[in-house]
């Protein structure tokens, strides 16, 4: 049995990058770049008015001017302005030659076609956004691993970037293993509710990666399962598993596995929930074997799997986000393995929810962190600092 830190660095040493391709920007929302992106232009792309007003020459000597010429947004004017002219000027307007400043509207007295004007803070380059101010041509946009949000393609789009190079997502299946579960309304005795498979179909999708046709739910039957890992190795970057990886009768994933070729690289984490959890890997394959109680399959989804997916993409640092906070209570536990109990962030501390049994999801619902319980086990008081892994982000 290994540690998470030794885990973690199993798996990110068996990470094989999805390969990439150009992309258009919105195709790309949500990928990880494979080339960084340099801004092809300057932005902003010329001198242009930050407001609705009046362009002229800054002189605070002078106390009117004659209004010459209008200029819209998308329009250029063909002359230049000499000394003691303005132009009509609208926000996202090119500052014609022979300006430098703009004086908002609000201050402006006009009568035809003379202004002036009483923004006594007005000075030379006011209300004028600069060409270059933001990026010059050649500047570095975002790196190699940068996740494309909603910021990432305006920032891309605004610096006339059109396409970029990114990662692939990986293909993923889902088997789902065990006898005992029913997809009826009424179960039978004996037979339990699957949710694992749909859990984690759904984490997925936030990823944007669709598992549809790549589901498979074979019973605990050596053939069965062997048949389902088989397709799955067959056509997937990733295959994450769910129960079958303890040391039952019943718990066939790790004999299937090497039964097929796959080389197992740990089973075992001391860490609770999650101890039986077993990493392979097949060719270009790699399987993350969950255990099957569903708590456990979320916190190894934040913990293990999301990482791993991010860092097969590029991200340069996938494991979630962390960092100590004090404990909104105090807390006594056992020790032996790493414990990972739902958290909730609330004024600068950490709040512990009920400490659930690994089948019971209910409390994670309200969670919004982690919180680590070291391994050697002891006592905290209100006010202590503890470690807090952020489950929203990496």
């Amino acid at each position: 049995m290994i540690t998470v830190e030794e885990a973690r660095a199993v798996l990110m040493d068996a990470v094989q990058r999805t390969a990439s391709n150009t992309m258009d920007l919105l195709r790309a929302h949500g990928h990880r770049l494979a080339a960084p992106v340099d801004a092809p232009h300057d932005h902003p792309l010329f001198d242009m008015s930050a407001v609705d007003g009046y362009a002229f020459a800054f002189d605070p000597d002078r106390t009117s001017w004659t209004v010459v010429a209008e200029i819209a947004a998308g329009e250029v004017l063909p002359m230049a302005l000499a000394a003691g002219e303005c132009a009509r000027i609208f926000t996202g307007a090119m500052v014609p030659a022979g300006a430098d400043s703009v004086v908002m509207q609000e201050f402006v007295e006009r009568e035809g076609a003379q202004i002036t004007h009483s923004d006594g803070k007005l000075s030379r380059g006011g209300n004028v956004r600069r060409k270059g101010e933001q990026l010059r041509t050649g500047d570095r946009l975002l790196e190699v691993g940068t996740r494309l949000s909603a910021a990432e393609i305006g920032l891309l789009a605004s610096a006339g970037v059109q396409q970029v190079c990114a990662h692939q997502k990986p293909t993923v299946s889902l088997v789902r293993t065990g006898g005992e579960f029913t997809s009826t309304t009424d179960p039978e005795p004996g037979r339990i509710f699957s949710s694992n498979e749909l859990m984690l179909a759904a984490a997925l999708k936030d990823e944007g990666i669709v598992t549809e046709h790549r589901v498979f739910t074979p019973r605990d039957d050596k053939p069965e399962l062997l048949r389902d890992l088989q397709l799955a190795l067959d056509s997937s970057d990733l295959v994450i598993t769910t129960g079958g990886v303890s040391v039952g009768d019943h718990d066939l994933v790790r004999a299937c596995l090497e039964e097929l070729g796959a080389e197992v690289l740990f089973h075992g984490v001391r860490q609770k929930p999650g101890k039986p959890m077993l990493a392979a890997c097949r060719g270009n394959a790699l399987v993350l074997a969950l255990p099957g109680n569903p708590r456990a399959v979320l916190v190894g989804w934040h913990l293990y799997v999301r990482p791993v997916i991010q860092a097969m993409q590029g991200a340069v640092d996938s494991w979630p986000r962390h960092g100590t906070l004090p404990l909104a209570q105090g807390v006594r536990w056992k020790g032996g393995r790493t414990e990972f109990r739902a958290g909730r962030l609330e004024k600068g501390r950490v709040h512990l929810l009920a400490d659930e049994g690994s089948h019971m999801l209910l409390g994670l619902t309200f969670a919004d962190a982690l919180v680590e319980l070291p391994a050697e086990g002891g006592t905290l008081e209100a006010g202590d600092e503890v470690m807090v892994h952020d489950m929203q982000r990496p």
